[in-house]
């Protein structure tokens, strides 16, 4: 397993230092070989997607539960898997640090550790950046390469505050954080602002008001898609429901044999 995971790390890593690149969130291992099947090169995690699949919502799982999802998405493919650690299962800089440590045991090879506690609001940045410098010196402390990704919640907390998005994104930088993450940017003046601010990689959260070559025009590197495709899969599964119950019309159980047929599996 260490030879393996040393390989995902330094492949993960170097999609980083190349091309901007779609890391899309699977919500469990069959979704992670369908994204696999249709040729992406690096997985993230989503914990709302995790989530949804144990009938929860969003922030209400463990890091044990996490890390045996961690271990189910890296035995599912040969891509390298990055995790959703949300706040790292507390509000300690050890906390933040053991998450990474665990997450990589499962098999991780990333991790994003982020500023907000759902029972207390968005951390001060003294605080999170102390969170942010414990998880990054636990990322170098391991066996294999692992990218740790910092995370700005502002945008997505009812903060929209971009100047205050900056300054924690630069402390998180100055305190090791491999790739920074403003979830809920809204536009390509925002992201072209957050990366002239800041040198490191910049993960960008995709939405349909925004386009691949508008992000990667801003300067963002890596786009991810959050639980969207969770929510894009559990639509499709609503409506041919609707119609097998409105109408008695199953044409839509066709779905699993044209999968099958475009991805030659």
């Amino acid at each position: 397993m260490q030879a393996a995971q040393e390989q995902k790390g330094a492949a993960f890593r170097a999609l980083h230092e190349g091309e901007p690149f779609l890391i899309p969130n699977p919500w469990d291992a069959g979704s992670a070989k369908v994204l696999a099947g249709l040729g992406f090169k690096a997985l993230a995690s989503t914990s709302s997607g995790f989530a949804f699949t144990l009938g929860r919502p969003d922030g209400s799982v463990t890091l044990d539960e996490v890390a045996a999802h961690v271990r189910a998405l890296d035995g599912a493919t040969d891509l390298p898997v990055s995790v959703d650690l949300e706040n790292g299962y507390g509000p300690k800089p050890e906390d933040a640090a053991l998450a990474i440590v665990r997450a990589a045991e499962a098999g991780a090879v990333g991790g994003s550790i982020e500023d907000y506690d759902r029972a207390g609001g968005i951390y001060g940045i003294d605080h999170a950046t102390r969170r942010v410098a414990a998880a990054s010196e636990a990322a170098r402390g391991l066996a294999h390469p692992f990218v740790l990704t910092a995370r700005a919640e502002n945008h997505i907390r009812g903060n929209p505050d971009l100047d205050d998005t900056i300054a924690r994104l630069r402390a998180y930088e100055e305190a090791g954080a491999d790739v920074l993450y403003a979830p809920g940017l809204g536009s390509g003046n925002e992201i072209r602002a957050v990366s002239e601010a800041t040198s490191r990689p910049i993960n960008v959260l995709a939405h349909p008001g925004l386009s691949m070559s508008e992000i990667v025009a801003a300067g963002g590197q890596r786009i991810s898609v959050g639980g969207a495709l969770t929510w894009v899969a559990v639509g499709a599964m609503a409506r041919a429901a609707e119609e097998i119950r409105d109408t008695g019309d199953f044409s839509a159980l066709r779905a699993r044999s044209e999968l099958e047929e475009r991805l030659g599996d």
